[in-house]
């Protein structure tokens, strides 16, 4: 990668426009970047990164694009920066705009511009620039795979900032391993480490619930078993358990099945008893039912020889209703022309008092002539009717003119009055639009801000809590160490005790005549004897046993810990230093604005759509006002017509209607008369036939009682019985007669008189034998299911058992096998002599090719002296990878290397920066970098060190590069020729370019 031109205007402290030619400065192989502090020789360098990644390096870095331009710029002049490069065989050009804040083009205030972005590439064919994106993320995507760096590395690679590399040279194995994991980005080897632990915990669960789900059917099979089955006493994940369980279900079972066989031999005993008391019980209930039948039957006898006489009366009046019977239709008849005599009487009453008094008695044929005068008369009303509808049409119609007029006027003020204030509503409404644009932008903008916020915030809660985790575990860790110190010396001491009595056992197997296991000799005259508190060998196993258990408990402590601190380092590598609450604020502010511009932006589309509708109504409105004018005039011709046509249909109106108030109420008049007098013509003609019809019924009535056997049609009339009444005593014949045949039938069946002379029955005594026999048949049925459930239960729950404690083997197999990758790979395993882990392993092999390349400049610099060497040695109780040492060749010792002076410490970390950078772009793909930039730390060397690490960079340039010093020591000046000078002023600063010409 070479830089060819860099253009900046508005930027950082340059308010107006600044350009920096690097062909120029580069053609020298090395050029300086001066000027006092504060002028501004950063900001060039963060032009650079700006260009390249759309942002500045690190602690320069801020939340929101606008606070990158320059206090100085004018109020119309938009910040840009514009760099010019070569990489990867490509002639690019990088434009890059932040957000700006500018004045609206309209009304008062500001509104903010989105950031803007334009890559271009030279055809060198054509000679044109060519466009190739204008996306932030492409443009970020197409550098980062051209350069083959992130912006972290670009800045420790290509803007060498010497005081990081200066705390990289004191720093511990934490700090060295942060900054070589985001240079290298072995951030997958972390994710292994973190895949593995995770994967130990999920199959050390996996494990603990396969066995807590046997432990859990064990249970179930000793309920089932009625508490007669012992459980294991072993806890989940302990060995041995699942054979415990099987073993114990295998016993179960077969208690339970001898306990079946028993229920079964019980059940048959029961079903014979209770057979034998239910055919007693039917016998004793046969004979009871008999004698209660013969009893009752003969009772039923008694009360129908007491009824007799009543039968014999009802017969009789039954056989009189039956002679009536042939009276009834002559009955009927007579009584309804009665009825309807009286009805037509009465109609005809009511209809003459309803006429006029010359009609009262005029007969059927006068009052239907009268009422057919008064028809044709009403006939000629139609005319007057349809007259009377059309006047009140014209006067509907002339109403409606008016109210159209009123209405007209009325909308003609209303949109006068509405036009009056468009200006002012248009004006409002295009302000709400702008507002709401600008909204949007700002929403847009904060929206990037919020996702770090909240992750920053949420990975600070988790270093809070992880800090309170870790101080809690490694008191933990502390005591299991303790404890498990105790338990050694504990340990050691009984083993010490027990050699010293060891004698005294080796004498208890002596015997005379026998030779000794020692010695050889077969006499023993004065063996060792037990003093009190001998230690033997059960004890000091024991205590042995007692010592392993609290060492692996501190084991487990450290490990624990171990992963609380990695936990803790990356929550703290997220978080930053910053306080919670602090970030929580930021956050929560951040949460709030973006709400409110969200808020505010919502409402941009109602605020066009309303400025919409506005100008449509205003339309609306102009051709309302012309609308109005026309019917105004169509309306004043309209009038007179109507005015003329009502003259005429009143004058006509008045002759036909005579007294009365309306053609409707003369013709309610006419309609009156001629239904009364229709109606009463037709009562009298109707009054006339019903006299006649009751006259003819009387006579036929007095025929057909005598022909009956009745003296007169009243005594006929008494012996009619109605429909409910002959039902009644139809049922009272039949009722009597079928009880008279059940009697005999009963008192002359055989079995039910026999029955009758037997002893009474004792249904009771049956009964209670017989519920006794079910009771202990339904205990004996109860015992055999519930023995035959146990049975299946434990069947069931024991194949499950059988299945689950198969498929745990396969599962504790893994869960040991991950188990050692996981330790392994996170340094906690016993194996892994120097608690490396993986992510560490591979930092190292790094760290020690960068202290190789580092060492063949640091050499030069220092005449020979000093050599960079990389050292994977524990520090303390830490881990080991990491390590970094200088060897100085006149002591020949190895010394770290914070013992090294202000001056031997630039130099030595400006060697391990340019063999960081070579590293780093090896493993970025051997992307050349061609323009270096080296940041202070000049001023601590003196001459004759200054003169080395100069020759060391120009250098350099036989690998055609050229290298930027960026440093205020005035001793430079002299020694480079090519410069860049920033000259502080109060309007801004401004750049002055030397070049080798």
């Amino acid at each position: 990668m070479r830089l060819h031109r860099l253009d900046i205007t508005a930027f950082g402290p340059f308010g107006g426009s600044q350009s920096v030619d690097f062909d120029d400065l580069s053609a020298a192989g090395l050029f300086l970047l001066h000027g006092p502090t504060g002028a501004g020789k950063t900001s060039v360098l963060d032009a650079v990164c700006y260009a390249l990644y759309g942002s500045v390096p690190g602690a320069r870095q801020s939340g929101q694009g606008m606070s990158l331009r320059s206090d100085h710029a004018a109020v119309g002049t938009r910040t840009e920066v514009r760099l010019e490069l070569t990489v990867a065989g490509r002639r690019l050009e990088v434009t890059r705009q932040p957000p700006w804040e500018r004045p609206k083009l309209r009304g008062r205030g500001t509104t903010v511009d989105k950031a803007q972005s334009l890559l271009r590439e030279y055809d060198a064919g054509a000679g044109t620039w060519k466009d190739l994106s204008r996306s932030h993320q492409e443009i970020g995507e197409e550098i980062t795979q051209l350069l083959g760096m992130s912006r972290e590395q670009f800045c420790q690679v290509v803007l060498l900032p010497q005081g990081d590399f200066a705390r990289f040279l004191r720093a511990d194995a934490e700090a060295r391993g942060k900054l070589l994991g985001r240079l290298f980005d072995t951030r997958r080897f972390a994710e292994v480490e973190k895949y593995l632990a995770e994967r130990r915990r999920a199959t050390e669960a996996r494990v603990r619930e396969g066995d807590a789900a046997l432990l859990a059917d064990a249970h179930r099979m000793q309920q089932a078993a009625g508490d007669a089955m012992e459980l294991p006493e072993l806890a989940p994940g302990e060995p041995g358990l699942a054979d415990a369980v099987l073993g114990a279900a295998a016993v179960a079972r077969s208690t339970a099945r001898e306990l079946l066989a028993v229920a079964d031999s019980r059940l048959a005993a029961a079903e014979s008893v209770h057979a034998a008391a239910e055919r007693d019980l039917a016998g004793v209930r046969e004979l009871d039912r008999l004698q209660r039948r013969f009893a009752e039957a003969t009772e039923r006898s008694r009360r129908l020889a007491e009824r007799a006489d009543a039968h014999r009366a009802a017969q009789e009046r039954m056989e009189r209703g039956r002679k009536a019977e042939a009276v009834a239709p002559a009955l009927e008849l007579r009584d309804a022309a009665d009825a309807e005599h009286r009805r037509a009487a009465d109609t005809e009453a009511q209809a003459r008092a309803l006429l006029p008094q010359d009609l009262a008695d005029a007969g059927a044929t006068g009052l239907a002539a009268a009422a057919r005068r008064a028809a044709e008369e009403l006939g000629g009303l139609d005319a007057a009717r349809r007259a009377e509808r059309r006047l009140a049409e014209l006067t509907e119609e002339r109403a409606g003119l008016d109210r159209q007029e009123r209405a007209d006027e009325e909308a003609l003020h209303e949109a006068e009055a509405w036009l009056a204030g468009w200006e002012e509503t248009r004006d409002r409404l295009q302000a709400r639009v702008e507002d709401a644009q600008e909204a949007a932008t700002r929403a847009e903008q904060l929206a990037v801000q919020r996702d770090p916020a909240r992750r920053r915030l949420a990975a600070a809660r988790e270093r809070d809590r992880l800090t309170h985790d870790t101080e809690e575990t490694a008191r933990r860790a502390l005591d299991a160490a303790e404890r498990a110190v105790e338990a050694r010396a504990h340990w050691l001491d009984l083993k010490e005790q027990r050699l010293s009595g060891i004698a005294a056992e080796l004498a208890a197997d002596l015997t005379d005549g026998t030779p000794c296991a020692v010695c050889g000799a077969t006499e023993h005259p004065a063996p060792a004897r037990k003093i009190a508190g001998h230690v033997d060998r059960e004890a000091e196993e024991r205590a042995l046993a007692r010592y392993q258990e609290a060492d692996e408990r501190r084991a487990d402590a450290e490990r624990r810990l171990g992963a609380v601190r990695e936990a803790l380092a990356a929550a703290t590598a997220e978080a930053g230093d910053a306080p919670t609450a602090q970030l929580a604020e930021e956050t929560e502010e951040l949460e709030r604005l973006y709400a409110d511009a969200r808020t505010a932006a919502s409402g941009l589309h109602a605020a066009q759509e309303e400025l919409r509708g506005a100008e449509g109504e205003r339309e609306r409105r102009i051709a309302a006002q012309q609308q109005a004018a026309v019917r105004a005039a169509s309306r004043v011709a309209h009038r007179e017509r109507l005015e003329t046509e009502r003259a005429a249909l009143e004058e006509e109106l008045v002759r036909v209607r005579g007294t009365a108030g309306s053609v409707a109420a003369r013709a309610a008049q006419l309609e009156r008369r001629a239904a009364l007098l229709t109606e009463a013509a037709d009562a009298a003609r109707n009054a006339e036939d019903t006299a006649r019809r009751l006259k003819d019924a009387d006579a036929r009535l007095a025929d057909a009682a005598f022909r009956a056997g009745f003296d007169t049609p009243s005594e006929a009339a008494a012996a009619l019985l109605t429909d409910d009444a002959h039902r009644e005593l139809r049922r009272r014949l039949d009722a009597w007669d079928a009880e008279e045949a059940a009697v005999r039938a009963v008192l002359t069946e055989a079995d039910t008189a026999a029955a009758a002379r037997r002893p009474p029955a004792d249904p009771a005594a049956a009964e209670r034998a017989a519920a006794d026999a079910d009771r202990r048949l339904r205990d004996a049925v109860s015992a055999r299911d519930a023995a035959v459930r146990r049975c299946a239960e434990l069947d069931r729950l024991s194949a499950r058992a059988t299945t689950a404690a198969r498929g745990l083997a396969p599962l504790r197999e893994e869960h040991d096998r991950v188990a050692r990758l996981a330790t392994l790979t996170a340094g906690t395993s016993a194996v892994n002599e120097r608690r490396m882990r993986l992510e560490s392993y591979v930092l190292a092999a790094r760290l020690e090719q960068v202290a190789a390349a580092a060492t063949a400049r640091l050499r030069r610099m220092s005449s020979g002296r000093y050599t960079l060497v990389h050292s994977d040695d524990r520090a303390g109780r830490g881990r080991s990878g990491l390590g970094l040492h200088v060897v100085d060749a006149w002591t020949g010792r190895e010394r770290d290397t914070a013992t090294l002076s202000g001056g031997e410490t630039f130099f030595a970390s400006l060697a391990l920066a340019l063999g960081l950078a070579d590293v780093v772009t090896d493993e970025a793909g051997g992307v050349r970098l061609d323009t270096l930039f080296i940041d202070e730390g000049f001023g601590s060397l003196d001459d004759q060190t200054l003169d080395e690490v100069l020759d060391v960079l120009d250098a350099l340039r036989e690998r055609d590069r050229s290298v930027g010093i960026v440093s205020h020591v005035a001793d430079l000046r002299r020694r480079v020729h090519a410069q860049l000078e920033v000259v502080k002023g109060r309007t801004g600063s401004v750049l002055r370019q030397r070049g080798t010409g």
